[in-house]
């Protein structure tokens, strides 16, 4: 066989590498932690951890700067990044992209840990600026549930109960029954951090700084772009707008 037609063959297998993101399309690239239920249990204090969320944190800048996104939002142990609309870098390849995505957040995600730890990838198309912030109007929610769930969970296991018994307890139970039972326990689920129950944005922002003007020594008011974490966003509509502002920017 000639070696170009076996090329050509073997080529034939990578039956996915010509996917491409439709043009025009808004994509958010989603990474989860592989296996992190267990990671976390002995590594780090529950329900939350400062120090998990700094290394979730780490891993979220690290997708937004190397893959040029304009907003990360990141909740629990899982990452959306949010790629401009005209974004370009690898052709568009879905499988290059998803696989960076995935191999990016694990090694930024493993430095800060200081330990190996994998995140899988996918990705998710919207074809217009609604259907981008009913995604993440999607995952706060999801956030949102999550933190009320796990709060109720370690408060009843820290409280003596065991796997089975604390989670039968919280079986088909309303957020109204969880919020009381955790008020029983001194803690207000409205007052823990808003990190916590609506999770945490990562986009640019143009700050002006006093900088040196190299030449003359004088002192000038210079713009400066950098990555802000912001662990207060807003809810329901409020965050609806906050994201529409992303958008256009």
């Amino acid at each position: 066989m000639k070696p170009n037609e076996f090329e050509r063959r073997m080529r034939e297998g990578q039956c996915y590498h010509s996917l491409r993101f439709p043009p025009g399309s808004w994509v958010v690239l989603r990474v989860d932690g592989r296996s992190f239920s267990a990671f976390t249990e002995s590594r780090f204090e529950k329900p939350f951890d400062s120090r998990f969320r700094d290394m979730m944190i780490a891993a979220a800048r690290a997708l937004l700067v190397d893959l040029q996104g304009i907003y990360a939002y990141t909740e629990s142990d899982e990452i959306s990044l949010l790629l401009p609309r005209n974004w370009s870098l690898y052709d568009r390849e879905l499988e290059k992209t998803v696989s960076l995505a995935a191999g990016i957040a694990s090694g930024a995600f493993s430095v800060a840990c200081g330990e190996p730890a994998a995140f899988d990838g996918r990705a998710w198309l919207g074809s217009d600026d609604q259907s981008v912030v009913d995604y993440f109007r999607w995952r706060q929610s999801d956030a949102t549930r999550c933190a009320l769930n796990g709060w109720c969970y370690w408060t009843l296991r820290k409280a003596g109960k065991g796997y089975r018994e604390a989670t039968r307890d919280l079986e088909r139970q309303s957020v109204a029954w969880k919020n009381e039972m955790l008020f029983s326990h001194g803690t207000n689920f409205n007052e823990v951090p808003a990190w916590q129950r609506r999770g945490i944005g990562l986009y640019h922002e143009t700050v002006e700084r006093m900088g040196t003007n190299p030449v003359t020594g004088e002192e000038i008011l210079v713009q400066r772009r950098q990555i802000k974490v912001d662990m207060e966003l807003p809810m329901k509509e409020a965050y609806s707008e906050f994201l529409l502002e992303r958008l256009a920017s």
